[in-house]
């Protein structure tokens, strides 16, 4: 068989695979309301006057990690570590930096302009004074500008934040959104910090009820979940700007880990980050070469980053418009 016939065998039953996932997946709860909500701020965000460079640029952020059900009325899951911290810090940079922003997170985790907050801002920021509560002095200034900023996003409709909590909930809702925002081509720039499940039981073999201990040992057989990058970039949206993320504990590799991503699944750009010092220095991978960025005093490393990747974002619509 020629190599030709090879790759186009390996390439179908990568595409079977897929779609396995996806035709055996839990439908997805509120579909319709969904992809009105995207549909709706799409239009909102396309209307400007001018030629196609002068519209707002698009930016899907995914936030916080995924989690792997054991049982189909899921008691017990595997979860992937992220606080999505990077995620919402980054939600805050691209708006400032005029785009709009599809804030795809994980329930529970890091949210956009509460960085600030106590852990529990609900019983933390508030006190009870006789039959009243009231914000406590120490946090009101906090509080104030969290709710005036996330307010003024959505108000302006250039915030929109989508939820997931499993596997099959965030690559349902990814494809959407691309689906979605296949027609804006360059404008569009994927930001993929979600911490993403690399294996799963599928949901055919899950069993229903909860896993009992008295049956002893468990033994489970992870599946692998099929790599959706390659899907995302060359089929979903394939004139988008990608940026993904490579996480490690281990320095030695991480570079090399990052540039091997970069070519296997033709992303623009990869954010190579040590988890030890994640918040204090990443490096951007990209074709043309290697770059570190490093948090400087009384900022955020997000800052830099984001005006980076918002350069290249439109050095990329200006070589697409032109070519």
């Amino acid at each position: 068989m020629s190599s030709n016939g090879r790759s186009n065998g390996l390439e179908e039953s990568f595409m079977a695979e897929v779609d396995k996932f996806f035709d055996t997946a839990p439908p997805l709860k509120d579909r319709l309301v969904i992809s009105q909500k995207l549909k709706e701020f799409i239009v909102h965000n396309s209307l400007a006057s001018g030629n196609e460079a002068s519209k707002r640029k698009i930016v899907c952020i995914t936030s916080g990690g995924t989690t792997v059900p054991l049982e189909q009325r899921c008691v017990r899951y595997i979860d992937n570590f992220s606080s999505g911290y990077r995620g919402a810090a980054s939600t805050e940079y691209f708006l400032k930096a005029g785009y709009a922003v599809i804030f795809l997170n994980r329930r529970g985790t890091c949210q956009p302009y509460c960085r600030s907050l106590p852990d529990d801002p609900l019983l933390e920021c508030f006190e009870s004074t006789n039959e009243s509560v009231q914000v406590q002095r120490s946090h009101a200034e906090a509080l104030r500008k969290a709710i005036s900023n996330h307010h003024a996003a959505v108000e302006a409709g250039v915030l929109l934040k989508l939820q997931f909590t499993t596997i099959f909930e965030y690559l349902q809702l990814l494809q959407m959104i691309a689906g979605a925002l296949r027609d804006l081509g360059p404008r569009v720039m994927f930001y993929l910090a979600a911490a993403v499940s690399d294996f799963y039981v599928p949901w055919e073999s899950m069993v229903e009820h909860k896993i009992q201990s008295a049956a002893g040992p468990l033994d489970l057989r992870l599946a692998q979940v099929p790599k959706m990058l390659s899907v995302l970039r060359k089929d979903w949206a394939p004139l988008a700007f990608f940026i993904s993320f490579k996480l490690e504990t281990d320095s030695l590799i991480l570079l090399d880990k990052a540039s091997s991503a970069l070519s296997k699944y033709k992303m623009h750009a990869v954010v190579a980050n040590e988890l030890a010092n994640r918040k204090e220095e990443v490096t951007v991978v990209t074709p043309h070469g290697k770059t570190c960025i490093r948090r400087e005093a009384w900022t955020d490393i997000e800052i830099p980053l984001i005006e980076l990747l918002a350069e290249m974002h439109s050095a990329h619509i200006e070589g697409t418009l032109q070519s």
